[in-house]
């Protein structure tokens, strides 16, 4: 069961998600039926691109409240902070998985960042 954690750009098409998500598996080797959600923030809910990504993938996509992004300390520094947020793409993978383990670490794939959790 991995989780894949998902920031974006405001306005992303649901190609710019798809192409990442695909580069983002390919990069750490796994397959997408190995991926049981996608987690992003909770500003990020109204997200069109984001939203249909999930929809064609047939995966769900979780919103998460900043407290519980805020909750853990992702390895990696983040712009979300001038949103008041720790990150989106690992403290959301992290958040959602089973042993809040890190498999593959924050990646910017144009305006979409992945991270990788289980």
């Amino acid at each position: 069961m991995m989780i894949l954690g998902i920031g974006t750009r405001r306005g992303i098409t649901k190609e710019e998600v798809l192409d990442a998500v695909k580069q983002a598996l390919d990069e750490c080797g796994l397959s997408l039926q190995e991926i049981t959600a996608f987690a992003s923030a909770k500003l990020k809910e109204n997200e069109r691109g984001l939203l249909e990504a999930g929809e064609i993938l047939d995966i769900p996509v979780n919103f998460l409240p900043d407290e519980v992004l805020n909750s853990y300390n992702p390895p990696s520094s983040s712009q979300a902070s001038r949103f008041g947020l720790k990150g989106v793409a690992e403290p959301a993978a992290l958040a959602l998985s089973e042993k809040h383990e890190l498999i593959c670490r924050k990646k910017v794939y144009g305006r979409v960042t992945i991270a990788i959790a289980r």
